[in-house]
């Protein structure tokens, strides 16, 4: 079980919180009792395995949360930068052992992925300014504050949520989709679940899809080659 710290500095890793450690061969989901460990650790290998081939294969580094989702904090962030261009951002803790988790959507249970244009920083180069580390920081936020959503409201593609932003900062626009390239199914253990993709778009285009139909904005995105990603350095396509 690899547990290497690589930050330098501990003091910049507490400033975004997060610390980003090498892969662990086990992850940590809202398990019920009745599992084993041994239960729990084959479903979360499976769940790897499932994230994998939709995403190509997980970057040995991992934003663990200081204080654990479970225990009210933030999620643990999985990179992903084998797939398309840029860089993929999933969690790994929504969907229980047993299958449960998040209200099911149309398709199932889920868990969330967002896509990013920019690369991650090679080793040393967390500082929190870098293009890559504040998308990925504002996403952690996104998928925290939306995964608790979640036990209480049912998610689906093509739906539009705003999440609120921190004190003097505007909320957030995302528009929900389906991730499953080349129709490629999540499936967990035999079981299809769903990969929520979760795109950061303007407010006009939110409000655009909610007057219209969140599909007619995401074939939009698609036509002028923004889907997947939520990077907001382009122009408004409404």
């Amino acid at each position: 079980m690899k547990t290497v710290l690589i930050l330098g500095v501990i003091l910049a890793a507490v400033a975004l919180g997060v610390l980003f450690m090498r892969r662990r061969a086990a992850f940590k989901v809202r398990d019920k009792p009745e599992f084993s460990d041994e239960q729990h650790d084959r479903y979360c290998e499976a769940k790897e395995a499932a994230l994998e081939r939709v995403l190509g294969p997980m970057h040995d580094i991992v934003g663990h949360a200081i204080i654990s989702f479970q225990a009210g904090g933030a999620v643990d962030m999985y990179y992903f930068q084998a797939g398309i261009p840029g860089t993929g951002m999933a969690t790994m803790e929504l969907i229980e052992t047993d299958g449960t988790g998040p209200k099911a959507n149309r398709i199932g249970t889920f868990e969330f992925v967002a896509f990013t244009k920019q690369r991650m920083p090679p080793p040393g180069g967390e500082s929190a300014e870098h293009a890559f580390n504040r998308i990925e920081r504002r996403f952690c936020g996104i998928f925290t504050t939306m995964g608790n959503y979640s036990y209480d409201a049912v998610l689906n593609p093509r739906d539009t949520c705003e999440v609120p932003g921190k004190e003097n900062e505007p909320n957030k626009c995302v528009i929900f989709d389906e991730y499953a390239p080349d129709g490629k199914p999540f499936e967990i253990a035999g079981k299809k679940h769903c990969l929520l993709l979760c795109i950061e778009v303007f407010r006009s285009e939110m409000e655009y899809a909610m007057e219209n139909g969140g599909a007619t904005l995401l074939e939009k995105l698609k036509e002028e080659g923004h889907y997947p990603y939520s990077d907001l350095d382009r122009e408004s396509v409404y």
